[in-house]
C-alpha cells in the first residue's frame, strides 16, 4: 500500500496549491492536502489557532506519515512533527523557518500582522489577491504560476485571511528555534536558488537538527513547489522508495 503524505500549503493558498505536485507523484504516495483554518473551504472554521489546525490534522492523517510544509505550512509542520514524532516519518520543508527567536523582534512582527490584517479585511480577496502577489519574496514567478495562485488565492476570504494571519502568523506562533534538536526523523530543508533568505534559513536549521539534508532548487524562489513540482514529487518518490525498501527489509 503507498505511504501517506499530508501537504500543508502556505497563507493565501489552499490545499489545491499542491495539485501539480500530488500529479507528479503518480499514486506513489496517498495524499492529503487540507485547507488550513482561515482559507479554502476552512475559511470560515473557528477559532484559527495552532491548537486547532493540529487537531484537525490528527484527525484526517493515518498513524504514521510523510509531513511536508510550506512557508506558514512549514512552521506548522514543525509544531506537528514536535508534538507527534511517533507519527510523522519524514519531515520536509519548504520556504519555511523555525519562528522568530527574539521576543522583541516576534512582538514587532505580531504588530505587523495585526496591521496586515485589518488592511485585508477592508479589502476584496481580489484586491488582497492582487496586493500580496507583489511581495517581494514572490517576485519572478512564471506567469503560469501566478495565474494559478491568483486563482487559488479568490478561493479563499478576507475574513478568513485575517484570522490566519492572527492566529497562526509567524508573530503569533511560539517559535521552535531550541527545539530543532528533539526532530528525530530524517528531515529535508528546500529552498529557492533565487530565494536567498530562505536558503539560508534552512542551511541554519540544518546544523541543529539531526542529519538534515538541505536541497536548494536552482532557478526557484520561494514557492519551489509551485514552480518546480516534479522536483518536489522526485524527492518525495525518492524516500517513498527508501520507505519501502526498509519496510520490505523489516519483513
Amino acid at each position: 500500500m503507498a505511504p501517506t503524505v499530508v501537504l500543508m500549503h502556505g497563507f493565501t493558498h489552499t490545499g489545491r496549491s499542491w495539485d501539480p505536485v500530488v500529479a507528479a507523484l503518480h499514486e506513489r504516495y496517498t495524499a492529503i492536502a487540507p485547507d488550513i483554518r482561515g482559507h479554502g473551504d476552512a475559511s470560515d472554521l473557528q477559532p484559527v489557532t495552532l491548537e486547532a489546525v493540529i487537531d484537525d490534522l490528527d484527525r484526517l492523517a493515518p498513524d504514521r506519515y510523510t509531513l511536508v510544509g510550506y512557508s506558514m505550512g512549514g512552521r506548522i509542520a514543525l509544531h506537528v512533527a514536535l508534538a507527534h514524532p511517533d507519527r510523522v516519518r519524514r519531515l520536509i520543508l519548504i520556504g519555511a523557518s523555525p519562528g522568530i527567536a527574539v521576543a522583541r523582534e516576534r512582538e514587532a512582527r505580531r504588530a505587523a500582522d495585526e496591521r496586515l490584517a485589518e488592511e485585508v479585511e477592508r479589502s476584496t480577496i481580489e484586491e488582497f489577491a492582487r496586493r500580496w502577489a507583489q511581495t517581494p519574496v514572490l517576485g519572478g514567478q512564471p506567469a503560469a504560476v501566478r495565474d494559478a495562485t491568483h486563482a487559488d488565492r479568490l478561493r479563499s476570504t478576507p475574513t478568513g485571511l485575517a484570522r490566519a494571519l492572527r492566529g497562526l502568523g509567524t508573530g503569533a506562533l511560539p517559535p521552535v528555534c531550541d527545539r530543532l534538536g528533539e526532530l528525530a526523523m530524517p528531515v529535508t530543508l528546500v529552498a529557492g536558488g533565487r530565494d536567498e533568505k530562505f536558503a539560508t534559513i534552512a542551511s541554519r536549521m540544518a546544523a541543529a537538527i539531526p542529519g538534515a539534508r538541505v536541497e536548494v532548487i536552482g532557478g526557484a524562489g520561494h514557492s519551489v513547489h509551485l514552480e518546480a513540482p516534479d522536483t518536489i514529487a522526485g524527492l518525495l518518490a525518492a524516500q517513498a522508495d527508501l520507505t519501502i525498501r526498509s519496510s520490505d527489509t523489516s519483513r
